[in-house]
């Protein structure tokens, strides 16, 4: 991932508006230590810093066309590009980059080409013949993206809040799958999907149709040349992602550059679930397998960079970014700069454990629809920033354009848990890579219960987060916490720990704006927590909080708030099918 920032229609183009630009485009280095550019015309700027992953020989930004009169910077990665640039024979590239093309399809199509790119991204692209502009987000969000406005009426654009939060008057989340137009005076949605209005789809269930479709998503992402690796919690999810990139790895153009044996990465505490399950994956698939273990102390030193970083206060982000954050570190230590990884699946799928209570396939569809709406402010923010905060980009298959298309066709009823058909949650995806004769994937794996991210890297990581807010936040604190933070109140000490921080670095009104509240069960929408009456009781993000339904769940089902003090003692740690023994004592096992 790269950092952009662009200060479009300022009142001042004198040298020390140039440098405060530059000043501030420095904040998002760490997105991009490649290399940096800006380009000024007149009262616009277009600021970028670099992380190259295609062409990093001659795809540097800002980019431009022919003549020099359309000018790009963007932060993404179009996967469809090749086919883009044979359809415009007429046009020279300058680069190799597969963002070389955006320029010239404005030039060809105006601004309706939006929808013609296949891949991830965030630009900005000024016409510098009239001096308009046009930004644009992708479907879902995978990039981040920020608008902001001055006193002077200039429009600012950022990869990060930190770009743009200091000089402006009001700033906000830039939607995904909208653009901004200059032209024609502010945001139009250009994504417009069949399941955005939740409508219920009826096609049938086809497995083999779902597992085209998912493979297609995984192989258009190994486009790169710089090393590369995955992702591997030892789920459902990320070792699909593996098993499909180690299968068909060997033929492509990474393979020639960097050798068809895939590297594999896994993070949490020693002896956690996702550990073993990673481990026993990565042997069956033989990848080159690094284990990376931290203790809670480790992560409890990193919060205050990871809450800079990722630019949140949302309980469950901070926990599961925390240990990305302490492993895309290790990562990029060894030269990786890509990574595939397994997010969306569950929003996709009904993959969480409260899918479980859904009381209808109705209830189920427009859940899932309402999941993937949000995840720009969830797991797509985590998994964006917890990596680029290293120079590490992530790469999210299961949110590919054309995959989710497929999979939120199909007929919610077979999305429904059924344990009486012995369906447990994302049974439609776990049975069409159930092959009997080319097995993608050991059974007792492919059939392995959700575990969520911040809950596999080991369950004491939440329990010490708890117990560290509980040492540093007040019973009188809280009392006070409505008049303190009126919006999105934290409702426990330690929602509380993690909103002091969050004000310390980003103490706007518009910034505490940016971030998603309401009430939530083990990662539901406010609107499913009415699906069980005792989840009002046990507010919290975490996958245990879904009550007889986690293997581990909670045995104490107490407020997630009442004098302070949250359930301590938890029954069964380990999900019935891992079994964990005695991890080695070692940082990295390559």
């Amino acid at each position: 991932m790269c950092g952009i920032l662009a200060v479009l229609g300022c009142s001042d183009d004198s040298q020390a508006k140039r440098v405060r630009v530059l000043e501030l485009s420095r904040r998002l280095k760490h997105r991009g230590p490649d290399w940096s550019g800006l380009y000024q015309h007149g009262d616009c700027y277009l600021a970028h810093q670099r992380l190259a992953i295609v062409d990093p020989a001659s795809g540097d930004q800002p980019l431009f066309n022919e003549d020099k009169t359309i000018v790009v910077t963007v932060n993404g990665e179009i996967y469809n590009h090749e086919q883009l640039r044979k359809q415009m024979p007429n046009h020279n590239f300058r680069t190799g980059s597969d963002c070389d093309v955006i320029a010239h399809l404005y030039e060809e199509h105006g601004e309706d080409f939006v929808d013609m790119l296949d891949g991830i991204f965030a630009f900005v692209l000024l016409d510098t013949r009239d001096n308009s502009f046009l930004v644009a987000r992708d479907a879902i969000g995978v990039t981040s993206l920020y608008i902001g406005w001055g006193l002077d009426g200039s429009v600012w654009i950022s990869s990060e809040l930190k770009g743009l939060n200091d000089d402006c008057e009001h700033f906000e989340v830039f939607q995904p799958g909208h653009l901004y137009s200059s032209k024609n005076g502010g945001f139009r949605r250009w994504y417009n999907p069949p399941w955005f209005s939740e409508a219920i789809p009826s096609t049938p269930y086809d497995p083999l149709v779902l597992r085209r479709a998912f493979e297609n998503a995984v192989i258009k992402r190994l486009m790169t040349d710089v090393p590369f690796g995955v992702l591997l919690s030892g789920g459902l999810d990320s070792s699909l992602v593996a098993s499909i990139t180690a299968r068909y790895l060997a033929g492509t153009k990474a393979a020639k550059q960097w050798g068809a044996q895939l590297h594999s990465f896994c993070v949490g505490l020693e002896g956690s679930p996702d550990l073993k399950a990673a481990r026993e994956v990565a042997d069956y698939l033989g990848t080159v397998h690094h284990e990376f273990h931290f203790t809670v102390q480790d992560g409890i030193d990193a919060i205050e960079d990871v809450i800079y970083h990722i630019e949140t206060y949302d309980v469950t982000t901070i926990r599961a970014s925390t240990p990305m954050f302490l492993m895309s570190r290790k990562i990029k230590s060894l030269g990786v700069k890509m990574v595939i990884s397994g997010e969306g699946s569950d929003e996709v799928f009904g993959g969480y454990l409260y899918f479980h209570k859904a009381p209808n396939k109705e209830e189920f569809h427009k859940e899932t629809c309402r999941k993937i709406k949000a995840l720009h402010q969830y797991d797509c923010l985590r998994a964006n920033k917890s990596t680029s905060a290293w120079g590490l980009e992530a790469r999210v298959p299961f949110l590919d354009k054309e995959f989710i298309n497929v999979a939120m066709s199909i007929d919610p009823e077979w999305k429904l848990i059924k344990p009486e058909q012995r369906r447990i949650e994302k049974w439609a995806l776990r049975r069409a890579f159930d092959d009997e004769e080319h097995p993608y994937l050991p059974k007792h794996i492919l059939y392995r219960q959700k575990e969520q991210f911040s809950d596999g890297v080991g369950y004491s990581w939440i329990d010490g987060l708890k117990a560290h807010a509980e040492k540093h936040v007040t019973n009188r604190m809280m009392l006070n916490a409505s008049h303190i933070f009126p919006h999105n109140t934290p409702i426990t000490k330690e929602a509380y720990y993690y909103r002091m921080i969050f004000e310390r670095f980003f103490p706007q009104n518009s910034a505490g704006l940016t971030v998603p509240g309401g009430a939530s069960v083990a990662c539901s929408t406010a609107k499913a927590v009415v699906w069980d009456a005792s989840w009002s009781k046990n507010l919290d993000p975490s996958g245990r909080a879904a009550i007889g339904v986690h293997n581990s769940a909670y045995e104490n089902h107490v407020p997630a708030m009442a004098n302070g003090n949250l359930a301590k003692k938890i029954i069964g740690r380990v999900p019935s099918m891992v079994e964990v023994g005695a991890a080695p004592e070692l940082t990295i096992r390559s």
